[in-house]
């Protein structure tokens, strides 16, 4: 089935250097110094990762995040947990915004 989402480009992913090794070196350094053990575990980093990838709904980060979570021992409950937190935050950044729209909504009634 093609989809405009190859799987195996996620395996491309340091070939990112290739137009821009400067930049790309710095962003990988970075990325794998966020990733490290601090005052997170990373599990919980790639649970958190997994939730973010689903807000931003890049099917490349959950593929790797799903993976990496069950590598790091996330069962099945708590990626979904994870998957479910990430939804709730991003409705109610949804709806909160529905304040804004309740206000104009009442100024312009009047």
């Amino acid at each position: 089935m093609e989809s405009y989402y190859n799987p195996e480009d996620l395996k491309k992913f340091g070939n990112i250097s290739e137009f821009e090794p400067e930049l790309a070196k710095k962003f990988f350094e970075y990325y794998g110094k966020v990733f490290e053990e601090g005052g997170l575990t990373a599990r919980e980093k790639s649970l958190i990762a997994l939730a973010v990838a689903h807000a931003i709904q890049c099917p490349y980060c959950i593929d790797a995040y799903t993976v990496d979570t069950l590598e790091k021992g996330c069962d099945e409950k708590q990626v979904m947990e994870a998957v479910h937190v990430a939804a709730a935050i991003k409705a109610g950044a949804s709806l909160v915004h529905s304040v804004q729209m309740m206000n104009k909504y009442k100024k312009l009634s009047m």
